[in-house]
C-alpha cells in the first residue's frame, strides 16, 4: 500500500557543492492543526516518513492535539528527490545543510511557520536537529537530538565506509575515499543494478549494519529472541536486517550515506569549519540524548558537544539502554520509547514557549 505524503516543489535546487537538483521536491507529512506550536521532526538514514510515526500519538508529548508536527524527508530517501524518482545519474552530492535549507523553505514559505517550538530527531534526524540549531539559531525554542551527532566522527565514517563498500563491491566499484562516492576501474559513471546485484548488495548492507545497530550486550542477552521474537541469530539477520534493507534502493542509500559521512554543522557561514564556534552558535535550548551503548554515537561525543555550547544552552542525559543505537528508534524497545517520551515531557515543560 502506497504511503501518504505531500510534496513541495523547490525548483532547481542549488547545493553547497555547486551542483543542482533540477525540479527538486521535498516530501513531507503533517499532523495536527497548523495554528498549534510547530514541531519539525526530520527523517533518518534510509527511513521513510512513516518510520517516524512511532513517537507521535495523543498519549505522547508529540501529540497532534498539542502541536503541528511536520516530518520532512531527506533527499535520497525515495520520497523527496532521489535517484529512484529522478533520472539523475550520478545524483548530485547533497549535504545536511542542503536538506535543512530545503526544510526551512518548506516550513516557512509553504506552511507559513514563523517560529517553531522544537526540532528533534533520531540518528541522521538528530544531525539535522543540530544543523537547524546552528543554521537557523533563532527559529526554534528547543532542539532534541537523540542518538546522533552534530559532526560525523572519524569512527562513524569508518563504519559507513564498510556499509558503502559492501554495496559498491557488487558492482565492481570501490570507494573513492571517505565521504566520497564510488569509482569503477572500467571507467563507468552511472550504475544500473540487476535484480541479483541489488539483492546481494542490500543483504550485505543488512549484515554489516547488524553488528552496529545494536550493542554487544543486546546480542549477549539475546534480546533478538526474548524482546523481538526471532527464533535464533540467523533468523534475526535474515528476517530483520536483510528484509529491511531489501526494501530499499541501493542508489538512494548511497546518496544518504554520503550526506551522513559529510555531516558537520560548522561547514557553513559564519563558522567556516570551526566546530566549537558552530556549537556556541546554537541558541535554542538543547536536550542531547545519546545512548550508553551506542556503537557509533557514544556519549563522549555528546558530552563534548554540550560542553562547547554557550552556558545554559545544552543539557545531557543518557539512555541507560542496552539496545545501542536502536534505543533512540524506531520504536521496537518500548522501555526506551517511554524513557524518551518522559524526557520530552519534562524538558518541554521546563523551557517556556518562545524561550529563544
Amino acid at each position: 500500500m502506497a504511503e501518504e505524503y505531500s510534496t513541495f516543489e523547490l525548483g532547481d535546487w542549488t547545493l553547497q557543492s555547486g551542483q543542482v537538483i533540477p525540479k527538486a521536491h521535498i516530501a513531507y507529512r503533517t499532523f495536527g492543526d497548523p495554528k498549534l506550536p510547530a514541531i519539525v521532526y526530520p527523517s533518518w538514514y534510509s527511513g521513510l516518513i512513516s518510520a517516524n510515526f512511532w513517537l507521535i500519538g495523543e498519549d505522547k508529548e508529540l501529540s497532534p492535539k498539542k502541536y503541528f508536527i511536520i516530518i520532512p524527508a531527506l533527499f535520497g530517501n525515495g520520497q523527496s528527490s532521489s535517484p529512484s524518482n529522478t533520472d539523475l545519474s550520478p545524483f548530485p552530492a547533497v549535504s545536511v545543510y542542503d536538506n535543512v535549507r530545503a526544510q526551512h523553505k518548506l516550513v516557512t514559505e509553504h506552511l507559513g511557520i514563523k517560529h517553531a517550538r522544537a526540532v528533534l530527531g533520531w540518528s541522521m534526524g538528530a544531525g539535522q536537529s543540530f544543523q537547524w540549531g546552528a543554521q537557523y539559531p533563532d527559529f526554534m525554542d528547543i532542539i532534541v537530538p537523540f542518538c546522533g551527532a552534530a559532526k560525523t566522527s572519524l569512527h562513524n565514517k569508518v563504519f559507513l565506509e564498510g556499509v558503502k563498500s559492501a554495496l559498491l563491491s557488487v558492482k565492481r566499484f570501490r570507494s573513492a575515499g571517505s565521504s566520497k562516492d564510488g569509482v569503477c576501474t572500467e571507467g563507468a559513471v552511472g550504475r544500473q543494478w540487476t535484480e541479483e546485484e541489488r539483492e546481494i548488495g542490500l543483504k550485505a548492507v543488512g549484515r554489516v549494519y547488524a553488528g552496529w545497530g545494536m550493542s554487544q550486550t543486546f546480542y549477549r542477552e539475546k534480546l533478538y529472541e526474548t524482546a523481538l521474537g526471532y527464533k535464533d541469530l540467523e533468523d534475526f539477520l535474515v528476517n530483520f536486517w536483510e528484509k529491511y534493507f531489501l526494501s530499499k534502493d541501493p542508489e538512494n542509500l548511497l546518496v544518504m550515506l554520503q550526506t551522513w559521512q559529510n555531516g558537520d554543522i560548522s561547514q557553513q557561514e559564519p563558522y567556516k569549519g570551526n566546530f566549537e564556534a558552530a556549537l556556541k552558535g546554537i541558541k535554542a535550548r538543547a536536550l542531547v540524548l545519546p545512548c550508553k551503548h551506542d556503537l557509533y554515537f557514544p556519549p563522549e561525543d555528546s558530552q563534548y558537544e554540550v560542553a562547547n555550547m554557550a552556558p545554559g544552552v545544552g543539557e545531557l542525559d543518557v539512555f541507560p539502554s542496552i539496545w545501542g543505537h536502536w534505543a533512540g528508534g524506531p520504536g521496537e524497545s518500548k522501555d526506551d520509547v517511554k524513557w524518551l517520551n518522559d524526557k520530552l515531557v519534562e524538558f518541554f515543560k521546563k523551557v517556556p514557549l518562545g524561550a529563544a
